[in-house]
């Protein structure tokens, strides 16, 4: 694998997405969950999504449940949630492991791209990695950092 747009993820709907259909943008891929003390970013991710979109740039998450049993739901649960909740309408996959050897090869690709400050494994729930619109990773933030404090890193890729 050479690049973020070679990489293929399951929707929540279970059907294949070619990242290659994200090629061109810029991107903020973040491991989500429903019942995590930073679920409440999800609305300022969908405002990132709202205002930044129409300038070819999208929020792309993903669920995981490794971290404190945080996201048990299905993905017909983890759908009506970002929905009702949050009116989340950015790009949802599958829940999928961001660690260990079932680590989804997306985000193997990601830490190996751009280690944390304590090493590669991401440490919690939305973790965010910042891809500029040739594919390359080029920032990654911790969960405390709330998305709203990425717009002019973003709107500057843009």
């Amino acid at each position: 694998m050479s690049g973020i747009h070679d990489f293929t993820a399951k929707s929540l709907a279970g059907e294949d997405v070619p990242l290659k259909r994200f090629e061109g943008q810029v991107l903020l891929i973040v491991n989500t969950a429903s019942a995590c003390g930073f679920t409440p970013q999800y609305k300022g991710l969908e405002a990132l999504h709202q205002e930044f979109a129409p300038r070819g740039f999208s929020v792309l998450g993903f669920p995981c449940n490794q971290f404190g049993g945080q996201e048990p739901g299905d993905a017909s649960q983890i759908e009506q949630f970002c929905s009702v909740n949050y009116g989340v309408t950015f790009p949802m996959f599958a829940k999928i492991d961001v660690n260990g050897s079932n680590a989804h090869p997306l985000y193997q690709y990601l830490k190996k791209a751009k280690s944390g400050l304590l090493g590669s494994s991401i440490k919690w729930n939305f973790t965010k990695f910042v891809v500029d619109r040739s594919g390359k990773v080029v920032a990654r933030h911790a969960p405390t950092v709330k998305p709203e404090g990425l717009t002019k890193e973003i709107g500057a890729l843009l």
